[in-house]
């Protein structure tokens, strides 16, 4: 019994390991600046240290009590207030306006660690010169309160501008920073997909240029065909048989066409596919050896590739791939595979499957030993 109850730690923290792992680039900067702005605000629990030295010199305990209540509560508010704006969600009215209240009695009690945390709740969804104002009023109208109530201390005007600086100005410059990285993210992906659609237009527009013209000297011969049948049969059926010919040499040159865009470059590949899964936030090692490999090899391993960097992307969470070539051998690895892996697709693996086996090659895909994912080409080099 023990034993069972001591491996179930080390599990959830391998779960939690292997989440952190299998986590995208874009998800690390979003956790970093969540944390790092919920240290900024846990500066204000100093503020317990001071309600204990007030209560030690003779403060209420009940107003202590409630104090330290009231301030927990606020910090609670203010990490949830923060999740909201970085998940692009509408002003929280309710929470700021609880914050709001919680703030007012802590500022008569002239306890300067809850304003700038209230300020720094209120940053992501007002205007900056609204804070700037805020802030510069609370710090004024707070001092000139102590000033009439117990006399000017310099060191509470500067704790409270510190504060105020490092908690407002760090939620507001945490917010930038994730805007930028939220954009920037988003223009890795916008590049990858104009990539495919300029891929895709080319392709239309070559076949564009290449039928246009067959296609309206077929329908122009099949026409004049037409005219003369009844009055010249054997001019017609000789117009009929150009058509014939034009027709065999139009598609001859489509067949043409497309087989020159399915004989890739196994090189272009591979960057292109590096690219694409380093803009995924999937770190991508290539070590290829493709100088010795014929042309048809190149471009089976190219097809191969393509279809296994599409199934990480779309079927894993995978946060490292690699991908080495050797003697005909590809072998694409990634550790992004949870639970069975189902059987390939006729139109996807498994149809690549029977390419390469009718070449003479072998291809597998299976998860190993060690937690990864295996895709395996062996074809004649």
């Amino acid at each position: 019994m023990r034993a069972m109850g001591g491996g179930r730690p080390w599990r959830a923290s391998w779960e939690g390991g292997g989440r952190l792992r299998r986590a995208s680039r874009l998800d690390k900067v979003r956790w970093l600046i969540l944390y790092t702005t919920d240290i900024a605000n846990l500066l204000a629990l100093l503020g317990l240290f001071e309600l204990y030295a007030r209560w030690r010199a003779g403060f209420p305990a009940a107003l202590t009590t409630a104090a330290i209540v009231l301030l927990l509560v606020l910090l609670g508010l203010a990490t949830r207030a923060f999740r909201i704006a970085v998940r692009g969600g509408r002003r929280p009215t309710g929470i700021l306006a609880v914050a709001s209240v919680i703030t007012l009695p802590l500022a008569v009690l002239a306890l300067v660690w809850a304003i700038p945390v209230w300020l720094g709740m209120l940053a992501p969804f007002v205007r900056r010169r609204t804070i700037l104002i805020l802030a510069a009023g609370s710090i004024v109208i707070l001092n000139a309160y102590v000033t009439l109530t117990i006399g000017f201390l310099i060191e509470i005007l500067l704790l409270q501008t510190i504060l105020t600086a490092l908690i407002a100005g760090g939620v507001l410059a945490n917010l930038w920073l994730w805007r930028v990285a939220r954009d920037a993210h988003e223009g890795q992906e916008a590049r990858a997909r104009l990539a495919v659609s300029e891929e895709r237009l080319r392709f239309a527009r070559d076949l564009n240029d290449l039928l246009g013209q067959s296609l309206a000297d077929i329908s122009a011969r099949a026409g004049a065909a037409s005219l003369t049948l009844r009055e010249d049969p054997s001019a017609a059926a000789g117009e009929m048989f150009e058509v014939r010919d034009l027709a065999r040499q139009t598609l001859r040159e489509v067949r043409s066409t497309v087989q020159s865009y399915r004989a890739v470059d196994l090189d272009e590949v591979l960057a292109s596919v590096r690219a694409v899964l380093e803009a995924a936030d999937v770190r991508c090692v290539v070590q290829a050896d493709t100088a010795s490999l014929t042309a048809e090899t190149r471009t089976l391993l190219a097809t191969v590739i393509r279809e296994g960097a599409t199934n990480v992307l779309k079927h894993s969470k995978a946060g490292h791939c690699t991908i080495t070539i050797e003697d005909g051998v590809l072998e694409m690895s990634n550790d992004g595979v949870d639970g069975p892996v189902s059987d390939h697709a006729p139109d996807g693996l498994g149809g690549l499957s029977q390419r390469v086996s009718a070449v003479g090659g072998t291809l597998s895909a299976a998860p190993t030993d060690d937690g990864a994912f295996l895709l395996r080409a062996a074809v004649p080099a």
